[in-house]
């Protein structure tokens, strides 16, 4: 573990170590604020900078990497796959590599959870994946309104921006966000109204001035905007509130999903099945790019091309997200992760207790975790002192109050014991140079 004089040193040459990057590349880049050193290799739950020092990953890829980096039976595949000359760039044409992934996910994760979709592969990234299930929700449904929910976070690009409520990022938009209406989450308003009064009642209303939506757009639990978790209740009730108004549900499951809350998806704990289903970031696995929209077969109404894009479904990427699949053909990953999250929760828990009075709420579910601090520059603080001591971390929530752990599923016991050690000592570091 680093020392506080080692962690002193390496800040001083921030100027020199990020020099290239500062003066070419754009002042939008953000997670490399935080993180002063440049990363060259890395496997399992540990990355290592150009000199070789070695961090503690609770990041995780913004959970792009539930399998952790370079995980070698994914690698194997994708080196083996690219030797033989495969395909690697081809459209939407049909392939082995696709062929057998598609095979793979029915048989493996689809049907023995009954579900009947249709999979749309969308762009590269979470957000194009976000685009067409909104996109589509309104060709069925022929209306233009999409529900989202306080402190929503579904992506960048204008669509998904728009039922994202991070007033921030909305601002870099540059044009209205519209054709959207904003409920409150669950447990938003603290318990003093029930679930969905306000909802149903502009519902009911002719006179509320709410159109009836084309669709609702939810994530069971809420990374980016604090890691709050709605209830499998909740979750329940939100279903039947869109199947007695003719709403599609869409579940944005692109960082919760793939096994992050314990079940692939994270929307089985409710036992509901929603009308599309977005996947991205862990999907393939091994970090690369790949999405897709899971869509009942009734709401395939496109018209061929009327949706595309050069990147849709990368073959390397369906080599790994198959190889990938193998954690789930048993129960046994997702026991891990349950039984991982409340070693987390537990350890969160007592740093809570121990600082009860800067220390907010622990939130989430699975692996992954949520330390709310009462005051907002805290948790950057905090997670600035888990990268001195060599542990990489992130905040969230609207006004980055949040410390985020997301660690990789396979993160072995020792690792995350370790990981957890390093950051209750940067919660007492974090407080001593700011004291409440």
């Amino acid at each position: 573990m680093i020392t506080d004089a080692e962690a002193g040193n390496e800040t001083s040459n921030k100027g020199e170590i990020v020099d290239v990057f500062q003066r070419f590349e754009s002042e939008v880049r953000s997670y490399c604020r935080n993180w002063p050193t440049v990363f060259k290799t890395a496997r399992g739950s540990h990355i290592y900078n150009e000199d070789g020092r070695k961090f503690l990953d609770f990041f995780a890829g913004a959970g792009s990497l539930n399998y952790g980096h370079n995980h070698p039976k994914l690698k194997a595949a994708l080196l083996d796959y690219l030797a033989a000359d495969s395909i690697v760039q081809s459209l939407d044409m049909y392939t082995s590599s696709k062929r057998t992934f598609i095979e793979a996910i029915q048989e493996v994760i689809l049907e023995p959870r009954g579900l009947d979709y249709k999979i749309q592969f969308t762009g590269p990234t979470g957000t194009n994946a976000v685009e067409a299930a909104l996109k589509l929700a309104r060709k069925y449904t022929r209306r233009e309104t999409i529900v989202s929910f306080t402190n929503a976070f579904h992506g960048m690009s204008l669509g998904s921006l728009a039922v994202t409520g991070n007033s921030m990022k909305r601002s870099g938009a540059g044009v209205p966000l519209g054709n959207v209406a904003t409920m409150p989450y669950d447990n938003y308003l603290d318990g003093r109204s029930p679930d969905f009064l306000l909802f149903e009642r502009m519902l009911d209303d002719s006179g509320s001035g709410l159109d009836l939506p084309a669709a609702v757009i939810v994530e069971t639990v809420q990374g980016e905007g604090g890691l709050h978790p709605a209830s499998a209740q909740w979750m329940r009730g939100l279903a039947d509130v869109c199947k007695r108004h003719d709403m599609l549900l869409i579940v944005d499951d692109i960082q919760m999903g793939c096994g992050r809350t314990g079940p692939f998806f994270s929307f089985e704990q409710a036992g509901i099945t929603p009308d599309i289903v977005c996947l991205s970031k862990s999907l393939s696995g091994y970090g690369l790019p790949l999405s897709l929209a899971l869509l009942r077969p009734e709401l395939d109404v496109w018209e061929p091309g009327e949706h595309n894009g050069t990147f849709r479904g990368s073959n390397p990427a369906f080599v790994t997200a198959t190889a990938a699949l193998d954690f789930w053909t048993g129960d046994g990953l997702e026991k891990d992760t349950t039984r991982k999250g409340e070693q987390v929760q537990q350890a969160l828990n007592r740093i809570a207790a121990a600082h009860s009075d800067v220390v907010a709420e622990v939130r989430g579910r699975g692996m992954a975790w949520g330390l709310a601090f009462e005051e907002s520059t805290l948790a950057p603080a905090v997670c600035e002192a888990a990268f001195e001591r060599g542990l990489l971390m992130e905040t969230s929530g609207p006004e980055s109050e949040v410390a985020k752990l997301l660690p990789a599923l396979t993160i072995t016991d020792t690792e995350l014991t370790e990981g957890l050690e390093i950051l209750t000592e940067s919660v007492s570091a974090a407080l001593a140079k700011h004291p409440a």
